[in-house]
């Protein structure tokens, strides 16, 4: 199986999808907790579960993104350790 992105795209997609996944888990958290400092202002949301279940939506969809790369990225190392010549 050949790689579809190249090597420097898929990594850069692991770290990013990384990030991403701790960044909104951690506020998916909070507004499933129902935090004061996101849910309590006039104009934030008032129904937190919801808000939450969209953010972990979004953090299913960079997990998906983080498998896709990550096995991308390896294809790369596997094609580079049996001395394929990358153009």
């Amino acid at each position: 199986m050949k790689p579809v992105v190249s090597a420097m795209q898929a990594w850069s997609c692991v770290v990013i999808s990384i990030f991403a996944i701790v960044i909104l888990s951690t506020l998916g958290f909070l507004f499933k907790a129902n935090h004061p400092e996101l849910v309590g202002g006039d104009e934030d949301p008032e129904n937190g579960a919801a808000v939450a279940t969209t953010v972990f939506t979004a953090v299913f969809i960079y997990a998906g993104f983080l498998v896709f790369c990550g096995l991308q990225g390896l294809l790369h190392v596997r094609e580079s350790r049996r001395g394929a010549i990358a153009l």
